[in-house]
This record gives C-alpha cells, sequence and structure tokens, in this order.
C-alpha cells in the first residue's frame, strides 16, 4: 500500500540560494528548533509541493521519474525525505522532539539570552557601544522640549534601519532613565491574537536589563487567556532585543523593561471585525490600559515595528527599489496612515489596515493598535520616514515615531 508523505513545515524560511555556484532553494528554520540551513536543488524543489500531507510515496516517485528521467529514483527519494527530517523541516517525530526540547530549555533558561549579537550588531562591547554611538550622533532628531511618553522605533536590521533608530532614541533625554520601559514587539512567529510575556531578563553584551516581573505578574493576573507565559517566541524574536541594546546604551545595562509581544490581529483584519470583538483581546488591552493609567508617570512606552513589506520575499509577483517606481506610491500610502497615528484616529488606522486584508503588510500594526488602546490620548510626531532593500527584489518601510498625550 502507497504510504502517506510528511507534511513540509510551512512556517520555516524559502528563499533563492545567495550562493551562484549553489543554485536552488535555500530553508532555514527562523524558530531555531534546528540550525540547519539546507540547499534544495532546482530540479527537485517541485517535489516539495507534494509534501502536503495528501500524497503519498509513490506521487513522488512519479514525480521524481519525469524530473530525472530515471526509473530508479527510490535512492533520491529516501534521500531527500532523510535530509529534511533529520533537519526538522518536516511535521514528523523528529520536529515534535526538536521543538518540545527548545521550548523546554527556554521555560527553564533564567536569561532570555541575545540571540543575534555578533549578526545584526556587534558582539564585542567596545565595537557595539562605538557602532551604537555613530547611528544615534549621525541621525538624531531635534528635541523640541515637550515630554515624550512613548517613541517607535524600527526593528529591521539596525544596519538597514540606523537612521529611523537614530531618530526614535536620539530623541530621549536623560529625564527617562528611570522609567520601566513597555516595549511592544511584533511577534512574527507568535500566534495570532495572543500576548507574548516573559518574566525573564535580557541578556545582550551591554549587560542584564532586567523585566519588571511585578507588571508582568499583574499582566498575567489581569490579562486572561490571549496571555502566552513564557513565550518560546521571545528566545528568537529581535523586535525586543534590538530595542533592548539602544535603551541599555542610553540609560545603562540595567535598565528595567517590560517586554510584550504583540501577535497578529488576523481574525480582525480578514473578518472585518475590531480586535477587540476577541474576548481574549479586549481582557488583555483593558488590562494594559488599567496598568498604563495607574502607573502612568513610571512607564515608557517603546514600540519595536516596522511598516510595509513588499517584494518578492513577501510572497508579492513583482521586485521593487526603495524610493523607486511602485514604491512611491507604498511610501505615499504609509504616509496616509501615519496621518491617522497622529490625528489620533484609530479607528481610520484599522480601517486602513483591513482594507482589501492590508495589501502593504504592516506587521507593526498589532503593536500600535495594543498602544493606542492603551494610551488613547497619545498622539504620533513622525520624526523620520524610510525604505530599505532588505534584498534586491523587496523592500521594508518603517518610521520613527515620537508620541506625546493630545
Amino acid at each position: 500500500m502507497p504510504e502517506s508523505l510528511p507534511r513540509l513545515r510551512l512556517d520555516l524560511d524559502f528563499m533563492p540560494s545567495p550562493d551562484p555556484e549553489r543554485p536552488g532553494l535555500l530553508i532555514r528554520d527562523p524558530y531555531h528548533y534546528s540550525d540547519a540551513a539546507l540547499i534544495v536543488p532546482p530540479a527537485l524543489v517541485p517535489c516539495l509541493q507534494m509534501l502536503d500531507g495528501e500524497r503519498t510515496d509513490l506521487d513522488m516517485r512519479e514525480a521524481l521519474v519525469e524530473l530525472t528521467g530515471e526509473l530508479e529514483v527510490g535512492e533520491l527519494q529516501d534521500r531527500l525525505l532523510s535530509v529534511l527530517s533529520e533537519a526538522g523541516f518536516l511535521h514528523d517525530d523528529v520536529h515534535t522532539r526538536m521543538k518540545r526540547a527548545q521550548h523546554d530549555a527556554f521555560a527553564q533558561a533564567p536569561e532570555r539570552l541575545a540571540a543575534f549579537a555578533g549578526a545584526a550588531y556587534p558582539a564585542e562591547v567596545g565595537a557595539l557601544k562605538a557602532t551604537l554611538a555613530g547611528w544615534l550622533d549621525g541621525n538624531a532628531a531635534p528635541r523640541d522640549g515637550r515630554p515624550l511618553i512613548g517613541i517607535a522605533a524600527p526593528h529591521v536590521s539596525p544596519e538597514g534601519g540606523a537612521s529611523c533608530y537614530g531618530s526614535a532614541y536620539g530623541s530621549l533625554g536623560a529625564e527617562y532613565a528611570n522609567r520601566t520601559f513597555v516595549i511592544l514587539g511584533t511577534s512574527h512567529y507568535g500566534e495570532p491574537e495572543r500576548f507574548g510575556l516573559t518574566r525573564k531578563p535580557f541578556v545582550t553584551p551591554l549587560g542584564r536589563a532586567v523585566t519588571d516581573t511585578a507588571l508582568v505578574d499583574r499582566l498575567v493576573a489581569e490579562g486572561g487567556p490571549a496571555v502566552a507565559m513564557e513565550d518560546y517566541c521571545h528566545a528568537v524574536e529581535h523586535s525586543i532585543e534590538f530595542q533592548v541594546v539602544f535603551l541599555q546604551h542610553l540609560f545603562g545595562p540595567e535598565v528595567k523593561i517590560l517586554p510584550i509581544l504583540c501577535g497578529p490581529f488576523a481574525r480582525s483584519v480578514h473578518e472585518q471585525t475590531r480586535p477587540e470583538d476577541d474576548a481574549g483581546v479586549e481582557k488583555f488591552l483593558c488590562a494594559l490600559a488599567a496598568l498604563a493609567a495607574s502607573e502612568r508617570d513610571r512607564l515608557f512606552w517603546v514600540l519595536g515595528i516596522d511598516l510595509a513589506h513588499m517584494g518578492r520575499r513577501y510572497g508579492d509577483a513583482f521586485a521593487v527599489e526603495a524610493g523607486e517606481g511602485q514604491m512611491v506610491s507604498v511610501g505615499a500610502q504609509d504616509r496616509a496612515r501615519l496621518q491617522c497615528l497622529t490625528a489620533g484616529d484609530i479607528d481610520g488606522f484599522w480601517a486602513d489596515v483591513q482594507r482589501d486584508s492590508d495589501p502593504l503588510k504592516w506587521c507593526g500594526s498589532a503593536p500600535l493598535y495594543a498602544f493606542l488602546r492603551a494610551v488613547p490620548a497619545a498622539r504620533a510626531e513622525v520624526l523620520r520616514y524610510a525604505q530599505w532593500n532588505i534584498d534586491p527584489q523587496s523592500v521594508v518601510t518603517f518610521s520613527a515615531l515620537g508620541f506625546r498625550e493630545a
């Protein structure tokens, strides 16, 4: 009897191989359950479509015969499936064990260790301080003296987003040093309509940032079923880590933080409802608003968000270049949406996100919405806007925002 083939994990990163001498499809695991990175040769890429949980080994064998022109393809098929399984890229027992081991390890770890030091930013302290100082000194926006209640900075690679990181963090003076920084980060890997919390301190090359566990415990007690406690996504997520590094640079390694990962409000976008029409989301947003009101003078809000994601990397059928062609129109659409934030029009902002299920693919919309519901008096000021080619065919847009009370 034919045997069903396992399903390929669709939560992997798929992209063209960057090595011209090894063409094909590069596959890697953004969750870091596995550190493997595979390049599937072009001739075998069509076989991946057969790993949908419905096809059988005979179906793949027929496809391989057609692709290779050879009748003896059993060894090739076994090798392909074996390599994918060993890498943890299939929904099978190997992946289940890898996932459980990584989740357990994070839950038991005393600290959240830096995941991107040495890759997205220098791991050596002296080099990191010099790099951060350069980004801030070269891009800081003028301060107008009015007190801020929060900022939004990118979470794109700091090198690519340096101008907006510099404008956002350059607006902060020493008067904010003793606040607890509520960091609302995009959860790229978390479940929709969920908020990921952790009590762990965040360790970077600059030192150990302290998580305000009392505030975490309050959100756990009052936040309801949308809370994902000790969310493994914190272990692999960059949207908060990058903000912690900048805050430590400005205010010292032991800066106090409240890290919150915001999963997408996917149901709201697709069903044309308000996010808080989900009972779990409503309960958490109410808890966050209550915390904002009662702890107002000791909190400062930091949003780690990007805006539009356009081009082939993000599923579009076209390539784009920052500031050129179609990206001129995208920039105008970004600015129109940002104008809703400057006017305090949260309903207009969300209606624009919902339109056509958001073809701009703003990944920062959930943190922005959560913040504006928690602090409805906040009004945004656009300090800087930028676009960056994350690869030759794809662009990310982002902005530095300052928030003040109306």
